[in-house]
């Protein structure tokens, strides 16, 4: 009999102590474990690939100035020439949340963007940065991102705690877009996959049912990949979209 642990889509998500400091105090969780692998793993790949720069660059020269040029112009169309100064603030979240997906895929491995406490803390992240350079570069001129130029002072009571309601929820939307996503398609898989042995252990007739769910599990896989990259893509483009309300406030 198959493992109910190995079937059940949802414990693949659950966190477990690896180092524990006493009984209720801080421990390094399998969640932490993948994080700090997260970053170092960027770290090792950008200097090994930026270390020994030549004319005719490596694999891995070439896909770190491509990921340097795709980040760079996504930051220059949606916040301008001026938003190239949270170019490292962006890429470093882009290349966090891209190899944290991508981890996530592997068999064994932790998916951290799939807890919401995870991506509501880049989500705070991202709007406090835009509070306070936007508070610190307009001072109170920062409000006119509250108020749509055009609009008639007589409508403003309704507009503008819409406005504010629809800033607020910012961290909100980020946060659950990355979460529900990467979760979304970890459980499908799962599910899946469960099949796949559950058909499996009844024998000859059982493999052949499970051929289906076994080529379903297999393009769910491929389709994770993308959604790994297209969610890393999206929280950065909605990070510069945010930037640039700093940077220009009024609309």
């Amino acid at each position: 009999m198959a493992d109910p642990n190995k079937v059940d889509p949802i414990h693949q998500f659950a966190l477990t102590d690896i180092v524990s400091f006493g009984e209720g105090g801080l421990s390094f969780t399998n969640s932490a474990l993948f994080m700090v692998l997260t970053v170092g793993v960027t770290c090792i790949f950008l200097l090994a690939s930026t270390s020994r720069r030549s004319i005719v660059p490596s694999r891995a020269q070439a896909l770190s100035e491509m990921l340097y040029e795709f980040v760079a112009n996504m930051v220059r169309d949606s916040a301008g020439k001026e938003g190239m100064k949270f170019f490292p603030f962006v890429f470093s979240l882009f290349m966090f949340v891209l190899i944290a997906n991508l981890f996530g895929m592997f068999p064994f491995f932790f998916s951290v963007t799939s807890h919401i406490i995870v991506t509501f803390a880049l989500a705070m992240l991202v709007i406090l940065t835009v509070i306070i350079y936007g508070v610190w570069r307009n001072g109170f001129r920062f409000l006119k991102l509250f108020v749509p130029a055009g609009v008639p002072a007589y409508v403003l009571p309704i507009v503008v705690p819409i406005e504010v309601v629809s800033f607020l929820s910012r961290p909100v939307s980020l946060s659950v877009r990355l979460f529900a996503n990467i979760l979304a398609g970890h459980i499908t898989l799962k599910v899946f996959a469960g099949f796949v042995v559950t058909m499996g252990s009844l024998g000859l007739l059982g493999w052949l049912g499970a051929l289906l769910p076994l080529v379903m599990t297999v393009a769910i896989t491929a389709l994770e990949f993308l959604v790994a990259a297209l969610q890393a893509y999206v929280f950065a483009v909605l990070t510069c979209l945010y930037l640039n309300d700093a940077i220009h406030p009024s609309h």
